[in-house]
């Protein structure tokens, strides 16, 4: 828009001035359903989560396994006990040095043992059992047991093997102080059932080799090993690449990043979506819902967050007004009344949108969003008043009838007597309801009004009428 166009400019501004409420109680709105449903969800993960769900419980144990050095994998759940698979780095890789002094002082390199580097190799097992039980336990509030098997290469055949299983409970495990590296053998004594592929040996000393284990006295072990596959880069899920694999999980996927939910939507697409909504409105659905006068039905929730009203008639002029009251049927003031001269309320949570003429058919139209509204409206009322000057009563009104839509195209039609002793009438009602514990929105067809036109209509809801 051009700058020097002052006079579009301006208008340009003042029906954004106009829209800004309805586009801040549109956003709250959505935002707070975002928030609701997210809350749910969580409540329903938390749920499965503390119920020891199967699903739930290895997905989140796996989630918090994946960034560990030595990673667990979470298989199963049995009750409140819960079954993971641990990949111990192989012996192999360990050094087979370490620093040291000469007998000068100097700095130097001494070779190990095969006892110091099998001890080296099991301390860094138990500190990784440890570490994998306690965040099992920490993770999952609900498991009081986890059956752990660790998984190597074994030095002699370099296949896998088990070299370490057992079950250890939550009590065993916070109960048992871990401060020292030397701490992290206490696995060995802890346990219920465990077996460990190093042993000690008579004289108290650590044996020199790591020996397989008897996997038959644990039912499945054996047959993991037997139906798994054993070969790393082998371009599908390998056992030898369980830590890998898991770890692998961390990394954010750039091409498709996470998606914030409670993202803002810009003015500008708020603005684009109500022209399309109205540009375009939805095809009415194959069978649409027609009312009778007294007729009530249930809303949808999606009606809650956008419910667009069209009151088409011909034959003479008449004008949509709208009443938010409470459970009496008055409005707290005159703010509450929607009407030409004050086409919005409750921060744009009501709002007139114009009239226009649509072939033979003049249409005016609204809308309103119920999860908006305060908690004091409990009500809301839409009527419509006949042109005060023109002194024709409803009869005058043709082919009249009220339209109301949601955004899922579901929709509603009411068409109100044309009756010719009453210039205003209360064509529909919205209002607050419990059903089957939970609070709802109603729509009731009326087709009731006052002789008077709009003066009686005003006053009959508490507004103050000069």
């Amino acid at each position: 828009m051009s700058r020097l166009a002052r006079a579009e400019r301006a208008a340009a501004k003042q029906r954004a001035q106009q829209d800004a409420p309805a586009y801040l109680a549109a956003e709250s709105a959505r935002l707070a359903a975002v928030g609701r449903q997210l809350a749910g969800e969580a409540q329903q993960w938390w749920q499965a989560l503390v119920a020891n769900d199967e699903a739930t419980v290895c997905e989140a144990v796996n989630t918090a396994f994946s960034d560990n050095p030595a990673a667990g994998c979470a298989v199963g759940v049995d009750g409140s006990v819960l079954s993971v698979v641990m990949r111990q780095q192989d012996l192999d890789s360990m050094p087979t040095q370490t620093p040291g002094l000469t007998p000068s002082g100097r700095p130097t390199l001494k070779n190990l043992t095969k006892r110091d580097r099998l001890l080296w190799w099991l301390t860094a097992m138990g500190s990784n059992v440890v570490a994998t039980l306690k965040e099992g336990f920490a993770t999952a509030p609900g498991i009081t047991a986890v059956d752990l098997a660790v998984l190597t290469r074994l030095p002699d055949t370099q296949r896998l093997g088990f070299v370490a299983y057992g079950r250890w409970t939550r009590q065993a495990i916070e109960s048992t102080p871990w401060r020292t590296a030397e701490d992290a053998l206490r696995f060995l004594d802890i346990g219920q059932d465990v077996a460990c592929s190093v042993t000690t040996t008579a004289s108290g000393n650590l044996s020199s080799a790591i020996k397989r284990l008897d996997t038959t006295r644990v039912p499945g072990l054996q047959d993991l090993l037997d139906h798994a596959q054993d070969e790393p880069d082998a371009g599908e899920p390998s056992l030898a690449d369980l830590d890998i694999t898991l770890g692998a999980n961390t990394h954010r996927d750039e091409r498709n990043p996470a998606v914030d939910p409670y993202r803002i939507k810009s003015f500008a697409e708020w603005r684009q979506e109500i022209s399309e909504t109205f540009s375009t409105p939805p095809p009415p659905p194959t069978a649409p819902i027609t009312l009778i006068p007294g007729q009530t039905l249930v809303l949808p929730e999606e009606a809650f967050h956008g419910l667009h009203i069209a009151f088409a008639f011909a034959g003479a002029d008449a004008d949509l007004t709208l009443f938010l009251t409470g459970d009496d049927g008055r409005v707290a003031d005159d703010g509450d009344f929607v009407f030409y001269n004050q086409p919005s309320a409750a921060d744009g949570a009501a709002r007139l949108l114009g009239k226009v003429p649509e072939g033979p058919h003049t249409v005016e139209r609204a809308t309103v969003h119920l999860s908006a509204l305060p908690e004091q409206v409990q009500r809301v009322a839409i009527a419509v008043n006949m042109d005060v000057d023109t002194g024709l009563t409803c009869g005058s009104l043709t082919s009249a009838a009220l339209n109301m839509t949601c955004t899922t195209g579901a929709s509603w039609a009411f068409q109100p007597p044309a009756d010719p002793n009453i210039r205003a009438m209360v064509v529909a009602e919205l209002y607050r309801h419990i059903v089957g514990g939970r609070p709802v929105w109603k729509l009731r067809a009326t087709g009731q009004g006052w002789a008077d036109g709009l003066d009686g209509l005003a006053r009959a809801y508490g507004v103050d009428v000069e």
